[in-house]
């Protein structure tokens, strides 16, 4: 197959990750691969003065972020213009494939030569500070719909009213992320990601952290994150990494007794499955994979959206597990974690593409 894969500006997001993961896999496997992206915003002359200042010369206003993309074999063309992409940006091809709502618009008005339209669906995009509407209609537009979690799924299905939607869940890459049989720490630690967006719910995991730190005082917390976080926001006893190297983040979150998710909406949440492929158990709100990676009291815990003491209470209860009983949920954590690989998951997407390509033109009543 000829394949083109359209994204928003590439960079290190866990959206990206899985992307670049089914091109590099899907061009070993013999198909002709394209990616397709726009480039960042360029610097403003007020950030270029302040750069400047800073004796760092006087930059140019493009910028240029590390991203999975880079760490693959597979060509890759950045647009010279301001989005959208254009049909004449993308090759022909079998199939053409949207990763975000944006990117859905844009295939949306390829012509038939660009190839069948799928969408690749990561999130349910309806955010205040994105306009809603119009990304609401992309999950009804007439594109070949892949979804990465069982509620992604129903919701395309039961919400959107699409008739035809291929689940395809992620996998996690064991050879970046894995951690031999271990013990717990001699300091209890819970483990974070931090992300100042709203729905990745910061403030409802550090409320349940201060909640389980009032019960095991020397509890610490391990964080990190691609931006610093406010002065005083997290707790004293935190260690933080800043943009830690992707060859780091497996000793990261083999470095904790238990990963925290307190997000108020995910379409799959993929630092859960890493922290499991790592032997770290996860207590997360009842999210996107969550649900279908949780299976609560074996491998972690899950519990509602939004409720602290719930998620403190089970952090609490994964803590202080006997050493032997930690381990078991440990070693359960990563059994559920490799149960399903990446050729798995390849397998399934490739089905997808070819289910897209085989069906005749969906109308916006049929898709």
């Amino acid at each position: 197959m000829k394949i083109t894969f359209v994204l928003p500006c590439a960079d290190l997001s866990g959206g990206n990750r899985v992307v670049a993961t089914y091109a590099d896999r899907l061009q070993k496997r013999g198909h002709q691969v394209q990616l397709v992206s726009v480039p960042h915003e360029p610097l403003t002359r007020k950030q270029q003065i302040r750069l400047l200042l800073q004796g760092n010369g006087w930059p140019s206003r493009t910028v240029t972020k590390p991203s999975h993309c880079d760490s693959i074999d597979v060509p890759h063309h950045v647009i010279d213009h301001k989005p959208p992409v254009l049909s004449s940006d993308v090759p022909n091809a079998d199939v053409v494939i949207a990763t975000w709502w944006e990117t859905a618009e844009w295939i949306n008005a390829f012509p038939p030569e660009k190839g069948a339209k799928a969408y690749l669906i990561q999130h349910h995009e309806v955010f205040d500070y994105l306009p809603i509407d119009r990304a609401k209609a992309t999950y009804r537009m007439p594109l070949h719909k892949i979804t990465i979690s069982r509620w992604l799924d129903d919701l395309m299905r039961n919400e959107y009213g699409n008739r035809t939607v291929s689940l395809v869940p992620n996998s996690v890459d064991t050879t970046l992320f894995h951690a031999p049989v271990r013990c717990k720490q001699s300091v209890p630690t819970v483990g974070l990601l931090y992300s100042p967006i709203p729905w990745k719910g910061v403030d409802v995991s550090l409320r349940a952290f201060a909640l389980a730190q009032a019960q095991i005082p020397n509890l610490r917390l391990l964080c990190f994150g691609n931006c610093a976080p406010p002065a005083g926001l997290l707790p004293e006893n935190t260690v933080f990494h800043l943009n830690p190297p992707q060859a780091e983040l497996k000793d990261l979150y083999a470095q904790c007794d238990v990963w925290l998710c307190g997000s108020y909406l995910e379409g799959f949440g993929l630092t859960i499955l890493e922290a499991m492929a790592c032997r770290t158990p996860s207590v997360s709100t009842s999210i996107g994979g969550a649900i279908d990676l949780i299976e609560s009291g074996r491998n972690g815990y899950i519990v509602p959206v939004g409720d602290s003491a719930d998620l403190a209470k089970s952090l609490v209860q994964v803590l202080n597990r006997s050493e032997s009983d930690w381990q078991v949920m440990s070693n359960a954590a990563y059994t559920t974690a490799t149960r399903y690989s990446w050729d798995n998951a390849t397998d399934r997407f490739e089905a997808a593409l070819q289910q897209a390509i085989a069906q005749p033109m969906l109308t916006n009543s049929e898709c």
